[in-house]
């Protein structure tokens, strides 16, 4: 027997109204397809298979530098060269996005070693990658 779910619910992390149908159900709370996606999706900076495999990509596209890059990823490569260095929670509210989504984005200028990491006293701070 399937539990039928509510006509219409409410997305526990960005409040939007959704038919029942359209909703994911996970650890008893309700999320919109979004929300879902965004919560369980986390790339990892520190892996060398992706950088690997990211560094092969780019090579054999012809891909140099920041070619390739959505827009977003260009803002925020540019942003970070132009200042020295960006906290992760600063970046998040810069481009106005989840600090899981600037995680992965992030990630993702990790793998293309166009950015990185860097422990400095006040924190860590996204660099690049040449720093």
């Amino acid at each position: 027997m399937t539990e039928e779910k509510a006509d219409h619910v409410t997305c526990e992390v960005c409040g939007c109204e959704l038919a029942g149908e359209d909703s994911i159900e996970d650890e008893g709370k309700v999320f919109c397809e979004d929300c879902y996606i965004e919560g369980h999706h986390k790339i990892q900076a520190c892996n060398p298979w992706a950088v690997r495999s990211k560094k092969i990509f780019r090579e054999e596209a012809g891909l140099e530098g920041t070619d390739g890059l959505t827009d977003l990823q260009k803002a925020i490569y540019e942003l970070i060269v132009s200042t020295g260095g960006v906290k992760r929670e600063d970046l998040a509210k810069k481009f106005e996005i989840s600090p899981r989504e600037a995680e992965n984005q992030f990630a993702l200028l990790r793998h293309c070693e166009l950015l990185k990491g860097q422990k400095r006293p006040d924190g860590v701070y996204l660099v690049p990658f040449d720093s």
